[in-house]
């Protein structure tokens, strides 16, 4: 049983037979054929060779199936994850060098290690690090940049820089240079990806393919607008008439070897990994769990940071860049039947055999093709309906979507990672320093209470019975201090205050020396404080501190009760 906690593809495999077997299999064939333009165009967004996508498709496959427990996360590249490598080494070094390939390995390699001491340190809390709307705006935000950066490809225009704005001016600058060949591939690619996934499945039902089927063939459409482009660019020789193309692309597998760390390197490119590996964790774990919930299954949070870790790890060592779970993937994946890990294993052996046998016919690949598959597939990136989703449920939440849009847009994405990160910090803190307090009365003929501005209660002069629906610690207890000196200072006749104590589950130091300020103010002004419902670990909390000893009142173990005993006393 340990060995499977380490490797959980062994306990997913456990009676694995034909059956399971042959979904693997098929699952792994659909995903083998969109996984390659995909790597290949992740591959230049992150300003490297085309090569770099298939090797970063390989290892980094074989061991997440052995150490995650996801079993049909599909990890590779990824448009986010590539464009944030790009922004990183933009200031690194010049695209095309040895010097911006070493620095991708090390993002890789330092991600991994990364995610590795999250995972051995049991913090997969840390998908909790970011709220989901500002995930979302983020998200939002990268597609656009992702989608623009692709115009330099989808032209033949020298489109650069890490910012909306930037790309804008360049483009603008450049656009009487863009080549009318490349903007048609791009077009025609385009048209032919955005029928393929709105019409494709509908026209191939008219031959009595299977909905689902055709569904699955659909999705596999860019592997066929890479063969009529690689035709059409031979044929009419667009490589000679200004269309870019991929260019030579190494046959075979990658050599292995742990790169070399230096302190230097390390300072230069920390940051930018650990948000490489926060974005990218969030990520796997958020379509993890959605697609495991469909089976009844679930995920291991703590050891997806393993298996994430040893998968950057791995794509280090394969001379390769920052990888994470992909949506697109890893939904397809889910449809076509994928049983278990080894489905990934299967499509690491197909890209693998790509790489040694067909990398000579993907030198006449247009780049504009690439872009146009980037370009469509980040699309559904982009939701601004998260905008009028946050705007009628939260104020609060629609203003940091929106602050971490305009800031990546206008200032990258490293920025916006930062700015995301302080936002959904600063949101957590003003919401938890003010939290929600409510003075309750009794509903008539009940033992229940409820919040006298919501409900007709019964209330008594003399007590203030207050209910606070957070834990108490040290930036909101100055909060709930003012609400009963308020109170208590306005209303001369109370001479009982009772805390409801049923949400609170955590008081820290300076709050329970807060409740002793409370506690002994309210004494001299001859009011009594009386507490109602402390759970079991608070009131170990209070006891072991003396508290308890020390207060004017008495501790109830119902609000009920302790309303009742009151009264008497008045």
């Amino acid at each position: 049983m340990q060995l499977e906690k380490v490797f959980p593809i062994l306990r997913t495999t456990r009676g694995y037979n034909r059956e399971t077997l042959s979904a693997d299999l098929l699952a792994a064939l659909i995903v083998t054929i969109m996984l390659i333009p995909q790597s290949l165009a992740y591959s230049l967004l992150a300003g490297l060779p085309a090569e770099v996508g298939l090797y970063a498709s390989i290892l980094p496959l074989i061991v997440y199936a052995l150490f995650g427990t996801s079993r049909t996360l599909a990890v590779g590249p990824v448009a986010v994850a590539s464009l944030m490598t790009a922004s990183a080494l933009a200031n690194f070094a010049q695209q095309g060098t040895a010097e911006y390939l070493a620095g991708a390995i090390i993002l890789a390699l330092l991600s991994g290690l990364f995610l590795l001491l999250l995972g051995l340190l049991r913090l997969g809390v840390l998908a909790n690090l970011l709220s989901h709307p500002v995930v979302s705006g983020f998200i939002t935000a990268s597609g656009m940049l992702i989608a623009f950066s692709q115009l330099k490809h989808a032209l033949g225009v020298d489109v650069h820089g890490q910012t909306l704005f930037e790309m804008g001016q360049t483009l603008v600058a450049g656009w009487e240079h863009s080549n009318g060949y490349t903007i048609v591939i791009s077009v025609f690619v385009l048209a032919f990806l955005i029928w393929s996934r709105t019409s494709a499945a509908a026209f191939l039902a008219r031959f009595h393919i299977s909905h689902h089927r055709a569904q699955l063939i659909a999705k596999a459409s860019p592997i066929v607008g890479v063969l009529i482009t690689i035709a059409i660019t031979v044929l009419l020789d667009l490589d000679t008439k200004g269309v870019a193309v991929v260019g030579s692309v190494p046959s075979g597998l990658p050599t292995f070897q742990f790169p070399t760390l230096t302190f230097d390197l390390v300072e230069q490119l920390y940051l930018p990994a650990i948000m490489i590996s926060i974005i990218g964790y969030i990520e796997s774990v958020s379509v993890g769990k959605t697609l495991a919930a469909k089976r009844r299954q679930r995920i291991d949070v703590n050891q997806e940071l393993v298996g994430l870790g040893a998968a950057n790890v791995a794509s280090a060592i394969s001379g390769a860049f920052p990888v994470t779970g992909g949506f697109s993937r890893s939904v397809v994946n889910f449809d076509a039947g994928a049983s278990t890990q080894l489905a990934s294993v299967f499509c690491a052996t197909g890209i693998a055999l790509v790489s040694i046998f067909l990398t000579p016919s993907l030198h006449y690949l247009p780049k504009a093709t690439l872009a146009a598959t980037i370009i469509v597939a980040v699309l559904s990136l982009v939701d601004f309906s998260i905008l009028k989703r946050t705007w009628q449920f939260s104020k609060s939440d629609f203003a940091a979507v929106l602050i971490t849009i305009v800031v990546t847009l206008l200032f990258g994405v490293e920025t916006g990672v930062a700015c995301g990160v302080l936002v959904s910090v600063a949101l957590h803190l003003a919401r938890t320093s003010m939290p929600h307090i409510a003075e309750v009365g009794l509903i008539e003929g009940t033992e229940h209470f409820r919040n006298i501005r919501r409900h007709l209660t019964l209330t008594t002069p003399e007590i203030l019975s207050l209910r606070m629906d957070e834990s108490l610690f040290f930036a909101n207890a100055h909060h709930l201090e003012s609400r009963i000196y308020d109170a208590v200072f306005q209303k001369d006749r109370i001479a009982h205050v009772i805390l409801l104590c049923s949400a609170l589950n955590e008081i820290d130091a300076s709050a329970l020396e807060v409740l002793e300020g409370i506690n002994a103010q309210l004494a001299e002004q001859g009011v009594q404080l009386h507490f109602s419902e402390i759970k079991g670990p608070v009131m170990d909390t209070l006891k072991r501190a003396g508290f308890l000893s020390q207060i004017s009142g008495n501790v109830f173990l119902t609000h009920y009760e302790a309303y009742k005993e009151v009264r008497k006393l008045i």
